[in-house]
């Protein structure tokens, strides 16, 4: 039996671990769904005169670490599972609670039994089991609903003056990436929040500091708001150690990725959060990492876009809001992918888009080629389609199980059996990118290159036969996995094998005999849960009695199928499990030597599997485009998008959407959008924003970048994108929809920057218009003095006055047209869904809406005389001055010759049509100013 000791992956340790609570109690948020277990609670006392006092609690460095008990956690899920036989409904087992005694080798169960959490939305009476690669459940913070959620996340805050100093390590159990984060700038909650979101975590730990006495942090009290439904554990401070977290990485890091301890090693949080983080997996899994073996990687949150939950929620960027099982999302719009690591990738760079111009323009070439090449694309397509979850693979070939069980035996067996047909679709990949031309592929071709998958597969020939491969079927993988050693490799193994094949050829002759004796049509036929059983159809053959005989016990009917066993067959199965067990035993010693050779080139497989997510997102891409109009995107300093189109809109639609055409700019940052109800003003805001997400949507680290639905795109890299869109009453805390607003307009207000893109749809609604248009107008003005381009739609027409005092603010509206019935001569409206210049002429659109219900017709003409009489007396002209009206002329020349300067690639004769045509219109905006004053001096 292969075992690794815990020594040899976390080096050093406290002398105070032995006869400690290793983590406190999971928090209670109560609810009928939620318990948990009332085992005692721990607490570590940190002193506060440590040089950094948000890792005060590290303990002692001095003395040897005491191993994890023998038993682990596999024997603690046996007890449980005999107190509750019947399995926890609709839940999963959390060990958040470990209790050491001073008899290091064993658990108190009574004391350490781990809590039980409900987790809402999860169905089915799951039996407990050691969480090896089930440690998986369903979170209603997902943002993919129904999402087997899998990230384990550790966050610890600073204290005193590192107050607001945040890290985080995350490890996905499907994927051996360990992401480190450090967040110490503006907005630091704001930004932990958005990260949290995205990962959909199954489980959150901090240090049971952050909670103690009931006087939570802002953090936690923050994470506990927005994660309502997922398990939370405190950990003792003292686990949260970065000495140790950086001892971690460098025993754990593969050699390849080694270039991260330089940055990561001043990041003493995330660090902290790394060695809670390890130590915590080390003992749900029951199982250690092998040295050397996995990816660690630290993303700043400069690199890419922050997009906050709730405009990630607005913006239905992978989930419909009216339907969560809806495909009517962008990811829906944009996933083609084949492979669940594609998915993933497309999912996370909807996420969080990169913000560097040249990787876009780098990965946009990729899809540009696929769309050109046609046998590139449909090569490719077909030789993605063919391999597995590379990285849930990766992820339990790296593990070293701390105990030896039948079940952990079958399991490696079949991770190399996948392996190995992984390994196999790599020359087919490598030919379809042998003649690719732009940058991007060509670098994922090169590292296909590498002789090291050969080397692997070579390795693994030598002990799997040749034509052992992965097979669908229980029976057909059960006969993969028993025959996938060589012969001759293990004496013993050739033995079992024999005994094995003698009890399967008996139990065929067993059949054979029964048919014979009772002379019906048999057949032996398998399966997991009855293991070999007998399988008959009877079509025009009467039993006699009307009944099977009473040898036949066990017996399941479907129509005219039977399938049954006998107290024979029984028996020859248990003998064929038995031999089975010392089959997979065997083979799993073999095979664990053959692992130990593959962890040595295991950086190649984590290049595989980026290389196959990032190659399957290309291709999604590239199809998406080829389904609707798509057009490639320009990145400059200007937002100007050609009768651009709703995504998502244009997918659910069985016809085009009307088009639309967007300008913003530097000199023309901030527009004002007016228009009746219905109009569509709301449905033009998303297209936009969700058109700047497509322009710069990208995988990690490498490349960004996508198509979008328009006949010209050219966006400003937007560094954060901000939305804030009808809300409706939060009963569940207590909040009307104005306080709702004013949260999400103070988010906003706060985490701005000159390279935001900012969309406000129907702001001061909430309350009475006095104090909406104020409001409204406050705000407007604050965003004024920023950079960033805003899209402000709203009904109060009053803040088109805003034009006049501030000339970077454009007045636009949603057209409609007016039409009279020749026969009842009833005036309608007809909502044309177009983009103007200028400000809605529309009065009293609500009530015009009020008219297509059934409102009685004598309450809707006094309101609209109520409505008039207060409306001449609210609105009044105002016309700027023609000394206001010059300056905006001339400032809206300079900052149109600042922008040509800066992205003109027109030729010179077409350039200097261009300046003529600016001059024209400044010299017709002089005029326009100076028609007012002679007026004025003509009625004197």
């Amino acid at each position: 039996m292969i075992r690794s000791s815990t020594e040899e992956v976390t080096p050093g340790g406290d002398a105070s671990d032995s006869g400690q609570t290793w983590a406190a109690s999971p928090v209670n948020r109560g609810g009928p769904n939620e318990t948990t277990s009332h085992g005692p609670r721990s607490t570590s006392s940190t002193s506060s005169g440590s040089s950094r006092q948000s890792l005060d609690g590290g303990g002692s460095s001095s003395g040897p670490r005491p191993t994890l008990p023998t038993t682990g956690p596999g024997k603690l899920m046996e007890e449980l599972a005999g107190q509750f036989p019947h399995g926890v409904t609709g839940g999963r087992i959390n060990p958040s609670v470990f209790a050491t005694t001073s008899d290091s080798s064993s658990f108190r169960s009574h004391v350490g039994t781990p809590g039980l959490r409900r987790t809402p939305g999860a169905a089915g009476t799951h039996p407990a089991q050691t969480p090896l690669t089930d440690h998986t459940a369903t979170s209603c913070s997902s943002a993919t609903p129904n999402s087997a959620a899998s990230v384990i996340v550790a966050v610890v805050e600073g204290r005193g003056l590192a107050r607001g100093e945040i890290g985080m390590a995350s490890l996905n159990l499907k994927c051996p990436e360990l992401v480190l984060c450090q967040f110490a700038d503006t907005g630091t909650y704001a930004k932990v929040i958005t990260k949290i979101h995205i990962l959909v975590p199954l489980e959150i730990l901090m240090p049971d500091t952050a909670s103690e006495k009931g006087k939570g942090t802002k953090l936690f009290k923050l994470i506990t708001e927005n994660f309502p439904c997922v398990a939370f554990t405190a950990i003792q401070r003292k686990y949260f150690n970065e000495r140790k977290g950086l001892e971690y990485i460098q025993q754990l890091c593969a050699p390849e990725f080694g270039t991260v301890l330089m940055e990561v090693q001043a990041k003493y949080y995330c660090l902290a959060a790394a060695a809670a983080l390890l130590k915590y997996l080390e003992f749900i899994q029951n199982s250690v990492y092998a040295a050397k073996s996995l990816k660690v990687s630290f993303k700043g949150s400069e690199q890419t876009t922050m997009i906050d939950s709730a405009s990630a929620t607005n913006l239905e960027l992978v989930v419909n809001n009216r339907d969560h099982r809806s495909e009517h999302s962008l990811l829906g719009v944009l996933n083609h992918t084949k492979t669940p690591g594609g998915a993933r990738r497309l999912r996370s760079n909807i996420l969080e888009p990169l913000v560097d111009v040249d990787t876009i323009n780098i990965r946009l070439d990729a899809v540009h080629e696929l769309l050109q090449d046609e046998d590139l694309f449909f090569g490719l397509k077909n030789a993605i389609g063919h391999f597995l979850d590379i990285d849930q693979l990766l992820s339990v070939l790296v593990q070293i199980p701390k105990q030896e069980t039948v079940q952990v035996a079958e399991a490696k067996i079949t991770h190399v059996i996948q392996l190995k047909h992984t390994l196999d679709l790599v020359p087919r990949l490598r030919m379809v990118l042998k003649n690719c031309n732009t940058a991007l592929l060509k670098a994922y071709s090169t590292s296909l290159e590498d002789t090291r998958f050969d080397l692997i597969l070579e390795q693994i020939k030598t002990v799997i036969n040749d034509d052992t491969t992965y097979l669908k079927g229980s029976l057909n993988m059960r006969t993969q996995k028993c025959y996938a050693v060589r012969p001759n490799v293990n004496e013993f193994l050739d033995i079992a094998r024999r005994a094995y094949t003698e009890i399967v050829d008996d139990i065929a002759g067993l059949v054979n005999q029964m048919g014979e004796k009772y002379g019906f049509p048999m057949r032996t036929s398998f399966s997991t849960a009855r293991g070999f059983f007998i399988q008959m159809k009877l079509e025009g053959v009467l039993l006699p009695g009307g009944n099977l005989p009473p040898e036949f016990i066990k017996v399941s009917k479907h129509k005219n199928n039977y399938g049954f066993t006998t107290a024979d067959l029984m028996k020859m199965n248990d003998r064929c499990e038995e031999a089975l067990r010392e089959i997979f035993h065997i083979s799993y010693v073999v095979i664990c030597q053959l692992l130990s050779t593959v962890h040595e080139h295991i950086h190649c497989l984590y290049k595989l599997s980026d290389a196959v997510s990032m190659l399957d997102m290309l291709l999604s891409l590239a199809n998406a485009c080829t389904i609707s109009d798509y057009v490639r995107p320009e990145f400059t300093d200007t937002l100007a998008i050609k009768q651009g189109r709703h995504p998502i809109l244009e997918r659910m639609a069985g016809q085009q959407p009307v088009s639309n055409n967007s300008y913003i700019s530097e000199g023309s940052n901030f527009v004002i959008i007016t228009g009746p109800n219905m109009s569509g003003k709301s449905t033009y805001l998303k297209q936009v924003a969700l058109c700047q997400i497509m322009a710069q949507i990208a995988p990690c680290i490498i490349v960004p970048g996508s198509f979008v639905p328009a006949d010209y795109a050219s966006f400003r890299v937007a560094d954060q994108i901000f939305t804030r869109i009808g809300v409706d009453d939060d009963f569940e805390t207590n909040s009307s929809t104005f306080m709702l607003e004013m949260k999400e307009i103070s988010y906003i207000i706060h985490n701005a920057s000159d390279q935001s893109l900012i969309i406000i749809d129907e702001l001061g609604r909430g309350t009475s218009a006095e104090e909406g248009i104020g409001l409204c107008h406050s705000v407007c003005e604050f965003l004024l003095g920023l950079k960033a381009f805003t899209l402000f739609a709203t009904h109060f027409l009053e803040l088109c006055q805003l034009e006049s005092l501030y000339p970077n603010v454009e007045n636009q509206h949603m057209e409609v047209q007016h039409t009279r019935s020749v026969d009842t001569d009833d005036e309608s409206v007809v909502y044309t869904y177009l983009l103007s210049r200028g400000c809605s002429e529309e009065r009293h659109y609500g009530l015009r809406a009020a008219e297509m219900t059934a409102l009685p017709l004598s309450l809707i003409q006094e309101a609209k005389i109520i409505a008039s009489n207060v409306s001449q007396q609210l609105l009044a002209k105002h016309h700027s001055d023609p000394e206001t009206q010059r300056q905006r002329a001339v400032y809206h020349l300079a900052t149109r010759l600042l922008q040509a300067a800066r992205n003109s690639r027109l030729d010179p004769d077409s350039l200097r049509m261009y300046l003529k045509g600016l001059r024209k219109q400044y010299e017709a905006e002089l005029q326009a100013a100076e028609q007012p004053e002679s007026m004025d001096t003509e009625e004197e």
